[in-house]
């Protein structure tokens, strides 16, 4: 029985199609290149394509290299992609991070246009609105990485897919293939499964019998999408297996097959518990995850379809039970559910009038009390890393009380807003993740020392002392340092997983042993950057002494000889 009984008198305005565009270009364009290159993956995936413009060398386009060294962990999309971008308007932070805000856009475009599609295209301005302003896409929109490109690549063929299951039109199905196999580019086979069982999991739902499921199933079997398929996607894997002959072995199955079981080479990922996604999925669509109570208290007005219903389920959740059961586990393997995670949830909150006035009212005033007591943390947390930070002249730890007692009363206010004026709906509520994304920003930029390797670089550049940069044993947590040196960096005793494959098959300089590099630092000026959890480590060298002048930035310290 219904707790709540949302008004049918209340017509709830329908979101402008500019103002979704303008929110989501606020969302991805504010800030965006605000901040240096993040160390570790953002710093990887920036590097590569300034490589593969500097090369000058076909080779470098077909497998990848990173630091100098051949990297085929992943495909190339994303590198071509990046490249274009670099080419285009050149190596700056924005630039580099162009390739997935413009993917996040496209995603919200999608979901507008499969509204229409489905004869819900207020639900779909809605959703493409959640999904732009969720923090778990905020984050990833504005991160070099491949899972914003995967995430739009791959809705494309599930809506597209979803549309030829019912309406049988070919163009759908070429569409949809010629999304998979640009899928397939972005992030590899994990886009071939997780189409492959969506959409065998919600023909089954659509089947009226087992001969009707067949006949379905038969129906992707049709040789132009097929053909298209592998035009797009064979050719790139074709000239990798014939540039390198251990492509085909270390792509096909250490990267794929034994990721999954948890048994490639290096293990440089994480594991966790089978409901490592459920609170993440909660934090990915945040504020909005907060209307999922209305779900279960608020009764729907009107029904969503059970096909549609049937597709956007199995969309979001088998693929969340996929990366459950893979022994590799990640925060960002999320955002790939996101675009049709929020679709389902605004078409059930659409079915529900958006829930009465005063619900939403409730919702806003609970948010207010989850940022009243972060706020209050933040006043308390004087020992907290952030207190060393000064953001726009104040202490960090003050900053951000500061922007969560906003929040609080921004949270307030909405709640005050929506209760007296219900024809808002939900609208007020994007206000929330805009001030979150500022705060984020001036944090950000105030923490530069600590998450990129840019002021280590400005340092080395301001020098002028034409001494050779070399890092010491870990290349992942100062990753930033070749994109901004511009060069490839060698690596001293290199513990890096993401140059394991690359130093292991071919001779090359960019790895040097200890010896190596005591007989270089006789015989020229050098420069050393070691990490904070190295130095004791590094003090037992007999090189050691040799080091003089050690300045510090971040968790990094300088030596040069």
């Amino acid at each position: 029985m219904s707790f709540v009984q949302p008004s049918q008198k209340v017509q709830l305005p329908d979101i402008p199609a500019w103002l979704v565009w303008l929110l989501a270009f606020f969302f991805l364009a504010y800030g965006l290149g605000a901040y240096p290159i993040l160390d570790n993956n953002e710093g990887l995936y920036a590097e590569i394509p300034r490589e593969m413009l500097a090369a000058g060398d076909w080779h470098n386009w077909i497998i990848p290299h990173l630091n100098g060294l051949a990297y085929m962990e992943k495909p190339p999309l994303l590198y071509w992609l990046t490249a274009f971008s670099f080419a285009l308007f050149g190596e700056h932070e924005w630039a580099a991070r162009l390739v997935p805000a413009l993917s996040a856009l496209a995603c919200v475009g999608m979901m507008m246009w499969f509204g229409r599609q489905i004869a819900r295209p207020n639900a779909a301005k809605l959703a493409a609105l959640m999904f732009i302003s969720g923090l778990g896409v905020i984050a990833m929109s504005r991160t070099l990485m491949f899972d914003m490109l995967l995430t739009v690549m791959l809705t494309g063929a599930l809506m597209s897919g979803y549309l030829y299951s019912i309406s049988g039109e070919k163009k759908r199905l070429y569409w949809s293939m010629a999304f998979l196999a640009l899928a397939l580019l972005a992030k590899g086979f994990v886009a071939i499964i997780l189409f492959g069982i969506v959409t065998f999991a919600y023909t089954i739902l659509l089947s009226t019998s087992l001969r009707d499921f067949f006949v379905r199933l038969a129906t992707w079997l049709n040789w132009r999408g097929l053909g298209l398929f592998f035009l797009i996607a064979a050719p790139w894997h074709i000239a990798a297996i014939m540039a390198e002959p251990i492509f085909a072995w270390f792509y096909f199955i250490n990267e794929h097959v034994l990721r999954f079981l948890g048994k490639r080479e290096p293990h440089d990922y994480y594991a966790g518990a089978w409901w490592y996604y459920l609170p993440r999925m909660l934090i990915y669509l945040f504020p909005w995850s907060f209307f999922l109570p209305l779900l279960l208290f608020v009764k729907a007005v009107q029904p969503t379809p059970r096909s549609l219903r049937s597709f956007l389920s199995c969309a979001w959740i088998i693929p969340v039970l996929f990366f459950s059961l893979s022994s590799a586990k990640a925060n960002y393997y999320l955002v790939v559910v996101m675009p049709l995670a929020a679709l389902q949830l605004a078409l059930a909150l659409e079915d529900r009038a958006m829930g009465s006035a005063w619900a939403r009212g409730l919702v806003a005033l609970v948010l207010a009390g989850i940022f009243a007591a972060l706020a209050w943390w933040a006043d308390g947390g004087k020992g907290a890393w952030l207190a060393t930070l000064s953001i726009y002249g104040m202490g960090g730890m003050h900053y951000v009380y500061w922007c969560l007692v906003v929040m609080t009363v921004l949270s307030a206010g909405i709640g005050v807003l929506v209760w007296r004026y219900p024809r808002t709906g939900l609208l007020p509520f994007v206000a929330l993740p805009a001030m979150i994304l500022f705060t984020a920003i001036g944090v950000l930029q105030a923490s530069s020392d600590w998450t990129s390797t840019q002021p280590m670089a400005l340092e080395l550049q301001s020098n002028k002392n034409e001494s050779e940069v070399f890092l010491y044993r870990v290349f992942e947590n100062q990753s930033s340092l070749p994109f901004y040196l511009k060069q490839p960096v060698r690596i001293i005793d290199s513990r890096s997983n993401d140059l394991f494959w690359g130093n292991k098959l071919h001779k090359n300089e960019i790895v040097v042993t200890d010896t190596m590099f005591d007989k270089i630092s006789d015989e020229k000026k050098v420069s050393i950057i070691v990490l904070d959890e190295d130095l004791p480590h590094f003090n037992e060298k007999k090189y050691a002494s040799k080091f003089i002048n050690g300045k510090k930035i971040g968790h990094s310290t300088l030596f040069v000889n």
